[in-house]
C-alpha cells in the first residue's frame, strides 16, 4: 500500500493573507451577530414569525423557538473554533430550510391589497438567500472560495519525495 503526504507548494493564494483573514474574521463576527439577534427575536417576539409560517409547519409556536434557539446556538458556535465547522453547515441548511416562510412572506405581503414592505424589501430578501448559504458555509469553514485559489497542495508518494530527497543536490 503505498502511502500519501500533502505537500504545500506556496501556490498563489494557497495560505491566506493578513487581509483574507480578517475579512474571514469580521464576516464570521457579523454574521454570528446577525444570527444571535434574530434568534433573540424569535423567542422575545414569536408574532411576526408565525404570522409568515407556512400553514403546513407542525407546531409553528414550537418551530419559532426551536428555530431561535437554534439561531443562537449557531451564532455560538461559529465563534467556538471546535464548533465553527458544524455551526456553519447548520446554519447554512437553516438558510434553506425558512426559505419557505420567506417566500409565503412575499406572497401574503405583495398580494395584500395595501402592501407594507412591497418588492423593494422582499426582492433582495430572497434573492439574498444563497448568500447567507454561502456567508454560512466561509464562515464555518466548510468553503473557502473565493478566498483560496486551488490547489493550494498536491499529492505526491512518500517514496517518490524520499528519492527526490535522496537523489538531489548535496
Amino acid at each position: 500500500m503505498v502511502e500519501h503526504e500533502t505537500f504545500n507548494l506556496g501556490a498563489v493564494g494557497s495560505s491566506p493573507t493578513g487581509l483574507t483573514k480578517n475579512l474571514r474574521t469580521a464576516g464570521r463576527w457579523l454574521l454570528a451577530a446577525i444570527y444571535l439577534a434574530a434568534g433573540i427575536l424569535h423567542l422575545a417576539t414569536p408574532g411576526p414569525f408565525l404570522a409568515i409560517t407556512p400553514d403546513w409547519v407542525p407546531w409553528p409556536g414550537w418551530v419559532i423557538a426551536g428555530t431561535g434557539l437554534c439561531e443562537i446556538a449557531g451564532s455560538i458556535g461559529l465563534l467556538t473554533p471546535r464548533l465553527r465547522y458544524a455551526a456553519g453547515v447548520a446554519l447554512a441548511l437553516y438558510a434553506v430550510c425558512v426559505l419557505p416562510a420567506n417566500v409565503k412572506h412575499a406572497i401574503d405581503d405583495l398580494s395584500a391589497a395595501t402592501p407594507h414592505l412591497g418588492w423593494a424589501y422582499h426582492a433582495p430578501r430572497l434573492l439574498l438567500q444563497p448568500v447567507l448559504v454561502w456567508w454560512a458555509l466561509v464562515a464555518g469553514g466548510a468553503v473557502d472560495w473565493p478566498f483560496r485559489r486551488p490547489p493550494d497542495s498536491i499529492h505526491r508518494t512518500v517514496t517518490d519525495k524520499r528519492a527526490e530527497d535522496s537523489s538531489g543536490p548535496p
